[in-house]
């Protein structure tokens, strides 16, 4: 069964970096395999209000996969609206995303990732 969006919450647990890291590339082949269109990561923005090490580390790495070719796009929640280039990639490409809750809300705990 075809899903357009999936939802992964790499934060549950409080894992190291390096956990997380493998869990995000996990999700990404699964939900390649599932044929979803769109990646949704939870990874939190971490409690000193600066940004926590998990999305630091997912965004490095999405940038690498990126570069690869192994995804798409991706854009950070931060910058999850409809004004965004990537923001619109992902949506113009999958219009369940435009049912997103954290669509315009500039939720830096996730991070949207176009497969």
């Amino acid at each position: 069964m075809e899903k357009y969006i999936k939802c992964v919450n790499i934060e549950n647990g409080m894992p190291a970096v390096t956990v997380a890291e493998k869990r995000i590339l996990f999700e990404i082949s699964t939900a390649k395999r599932e044929r979803v269109k769109v990646l949704k990561i939870i990874h939190g923005y971490g409690s000193t209000g600066v940004g926590g090490k998990l999305k630091a580390a997912a965004a490095r790495l999405l940038e690498q996969k990126q570069r690869e070719g192994i995804i798409k796009s991706f854009v950070g929640g931060n910058e999850w609206d409809i004004f965004n280039q990537s923001a619109r990639s992902i949506l113009d490409s999958c219009d369940e995303a435009r049912k997103d809750p954290d669509l315009g809300n500039y939720n830096a705990g996730i991070t949207m990732v176009l497969l």
